[in-house]
């Protein structure tokens, strides 16, 4: 197995892992300078580290570098009755020193966008000068025939891929289909299989967002979370072209991104005749 043809092979396909380098060794230890492991967002792992509690403490660690996105170099001491200021001591004799450097392999964010029309392409022209791996769903295949830039292109009905496929969570998810109705399809279908994402923005005017507001209370009743849930769309930048409005989200993705606050969103206040959320 070539670890880099695995790494290549699995970026292809969006999923992000950890590459795993013993880059230093002093005294005994079960493994060699240069050795590789991967270990996936999947839980899955190829290549070793030297294995015993020095390759199960590797594994632990990668799973929360997954979820922070973040690099780690760290140094571990291979003797349970000995402890060194600047290691990590295992549950292990060899009683040598090993120097790890985990790296993160993936995209800064995953973003889904329903809808494939002209804001759409013009989002997706924007996102994709940044490291975001963008899937665009579209059951219009004319629209999806034409579209460019996306890493990964669905002729689909929305609802359809996400029963079928799935969307990862704390992804983002911006959704501007051709229809009000599909679009409430769509953040339904997310509710109603309790998917979380980080971000979930829908196109659309204060007036239509109170009335779905109103009949999604009904449906889930009151305590649901929309807390990830922003509408209308995008910073308040100003201007209503596609190009203009693509701008707007991505400045908002970026924001919750990076975790800044103080900038001024569309988001509306919500005081539909339930009064549940209001920002």
């Amino acid at each position: 197995m070539n670890i880099y043809d695995e790494i290549s092979k699995y970026r292809k396909q969006n999923i992000t892992l950890i590459l795993v380098t013993v880059i230093a060794k002093e005294g005994s230890g079960p493994v060699e300078v240069g050795k590789k492991m991967i270990y996936l967002e999947t839980d899955k792992a190829f290549g070793t580290v030297g294995g015993g509690a020095l390759e199960y403490y590797a594994r632990e660690k990668c799973k929360d570098l997954i979820k922070n996105r973040e690099n780690l170099l760290e140094n571990y001491l291979l003797d349970e009755g000995k402890v060194l200021p600047d290691s990590k001591t295992l549950p292990m004799v060899c009683g040598g020193k090993v120097t790890l450097f985990y790296e993160y392999i993936g995209p800064k964010e995953t973003i889904y966008v329903f809808g494939a029309g002209h804001v759409g392409q013009a989002l997706v022209n924007v996102l994709k000068t940044m490291d975001f791996h963008v899937t665009v769903i579209d059951e219009r295949k004319a629209v999806i025939d034409n579209f460019k830039n996306a890493d990964c292109l669905i002729n689909k009905p929305f609802v359809s891929y996400i029963e079928e496929t799935g969307l990862k969570q704390g992804s983002f998810i911006i959704v501007c289909t051709p229809s009000h109705e599909y679009d409430y399809h769509v953040i339904n279908k997310i509710i109603e299989l309790k998917i979380q994402p980080k971000y979930l923005g829908m196109l659309c005017s204060p007036e239509k967002l109170d009335s779905y507001l109103d009949s999604t209370y009904d449906k889930f009743g009151k305590d649901i979370d929309l807390s990830y849930f922003y509408s209308p769309i995008g910073l308040d930048l100003g201007g209503g072209s596609p190009e203009e409005i693509a701008i707007s989200i991505t400045s908002e993705i970026l924001t919750i991104s990076h975790n800044k606050l103080g900038h001024a969103h569309m988001r509306s206040v919500y005081c539909g005749k339930n009064n549940y959320w209001k920002d």
